[in-house]
């Protein structure tokens, strides 16, 4: 008895029979009355299975008690119960029971035609809604077929108009390529008209030479010793004050067109213009010194080649100057670009820096080196200006850039150098001066060989120690 108990409780058949129940109830408006009853009746059979398993406990409880044990619990319970269930008819009506179960299965099939009919209002609503739904997706289909039809129109409208402007855009191409070569034609024809300015300012000076000549030997009697001295004065010493005017008006242009164009240029590759201005005055200074050394060099070479046909009241020095000033169109310029660029990449403050072109300041250093190699055939050639960073500004050898500070008397950095002849300054500089600059050793170890020299006299006007303001270009 106690296996079948533990059996009985084991499958948790009242549990089941809860599920079944709860499942049933939320279920019950949902499905059709003939699955109801299909519920009900398979609750009931379950309902019997758990009934005849409690049954078969029962018999075996009472086959284990005496013959008089249960028998009174038979009396009372068992008996009464089972009498109630097959005689329904003697059982006591309750109060609230309005009808039998008879007439809730004929209210049911009362109530089932009222339900199919709302069923089938439901479906032809349903129907129609799904009607208009197709209506609704045809029209959509067909507003989508139109605009199919349109972008197809739109693109053979356009397809002529795009293939203008593929072919408006290959003419304009032409003619950029054909500008830019008229460009070039005229950067040509503006390069030979130059060239015709500088042969015409030589045939100037070779007329007027020519002319001083004639004047002197038409002159009737004895000529005068200044007369004489013209004759044998050179052409280079000639046209030394025009040549000076030109090249100190060319090194103005240089400063206010080719520097500001190579400046422009390499800001395009640093946004520093500091960094800027430090390389193009280290440009212009190599240019100066490669110019210098390749008019040693043809000096040396003119020399070399004058020396064996020289004659005439000129001496060779005389000469050899005169043949650099009219052919100083056989100076080898690139030679000496190409040595400023070694130069320019070998400086430890340039060279570090990355991702710049320095090849767009060619025309700046193209350009300085045939100015410096000119400012090389004056007597005195004129030079550039001493120049280090941390040096003491000096009104009449420098002038201030705007972003200076005025108090200050210390260079920071050169923008543009000095011109020099001799001991006179031909061109002034632009530096930028700032307070908290380092005066730099090689400045002061240099004016300290300067005003040591003893070809040098210095002369001052008060006999108190020399202070930085007081300081001139005579003095450094």
């Amino acid at each position: 008895m106690a296996d079948a108990i533990n059996a009985l409780v084991t499958q948790s058949y009242f549990n089941v029979l809860q599920d079944r129940l709860e499942r049933w109830q939320r279920e019950y408006h949902v499905i059709s009355c003939d699955e109801n009853m299909n519920r009900c009746c398979e609750m009931m059979e379950f309902t019997a299975k758990i009934q005849g398993q409690l049954f078969a406990i029962l018999n075996s409880v009472a086959a284990e008690g005496h013959h008089t044990d249960g028998v009174s619990t038979l009396k009372t319970r068992l008996l009464p119960w089972l009498g109630a269930c097959f005689a329904p008819s003697r059982l006591p009506v309750h109060k609230d029971a309005s009808f039998s179960p008879f007439q809730d299965l004929s209210e049911k099939e009362r109530k089932r035609p009222d339900v199919s009919s709302s069923n089938m209002s439901d479906m032809q609503w349903m129907e129609s809604q799904l009607c208009s739904t197709r209506l609704q997706l045809d029209s959509v289909k067909a507003e989508l077929d139109n605009a199919h039809k349109d972008l197809n129109k739109t693109n053979g409208k356009t397809a002529p108009s795009l293939q203008d402007t593929d072919d408006e855009i290959l003419q304009l191409k032409e003619d950029l390529r054909a500008t830019h070569l008229q460009n070039e034609l005229y950067k040509r024809k503006l390069d030979s008209y130059h060239d015709y300015e500088r042969q015409m300012s030589k045939l100037r000076d070779e007329v007027s030479y020519l002319s001083s000549q004639r004047l002197s030997r038409s002159v009737s009697g004895r000529p005068s010793s200044s007369l004489l001295g013209s004759e044998s004065i050179p052409r280079s010493q000639l046209t030394g004050s025009s040549r000076l005017v030109r090249v100190l008006s060319r090194f103005r242009d240089l400063n206010n067109v080719e520097r500001n164009q190579a400046q422009l240029q390499l800001l395009g590759y640093l946004n520093d213009v500091e960094t800027v201005q430090r390389i193009i005055f280290i440009a212009v200074v190599e240019s100066f010194k490669a110019a210098k050394l390749a008019h040693r060099l043809f000096r040396l070479r003119a020399r070399k080649t004058l020396s064996s046909c020289h004659f005439g009241p000129e001496s060779l020095e005389d000469t050899v100057v005169d043949y650099i000033v009219r052919n100083q169109d056989l100076y080898d310029v690139q030679n000496s670009v190409e040595e400023v660029f070694s130069a320019i990449n070998l400086n430890p403050r340039i060279a570090s820096i990355p991702k710049v072109n320095f090849s767009v300041a060619t025309p700046l250093i193209r350009e300085t080196c045939k100015l410096a190699f000119a400012m090389q055939t004056l007597d005195p050639p004129i030079d550039l200006a001493f120049a280090s960073d941390g040096e003491l500004y000096i009104s009449n050898k420098y002038r201030r850039s705007p972003d200076s500070d005025l108090s200050a008397q210390l260079v920071s950095y050169h923008v543009w150098p000095a011109l020099m002849q001799g001991g006179t300054v031909r061109a002034k500089g632009e530096v930028v001066t700032k307070k908290g600059v380092v005066w730099s050793r090689s400045s002061i170890s240099c004016m300290r060989s300067r005003s040591l020299s003893p070809t040098r006299n210095l002369t001052f006007s008060d006999r108190r120690s020399l202070s930085p303001d007081a300081l001139t270009a005579s003095c450094l």
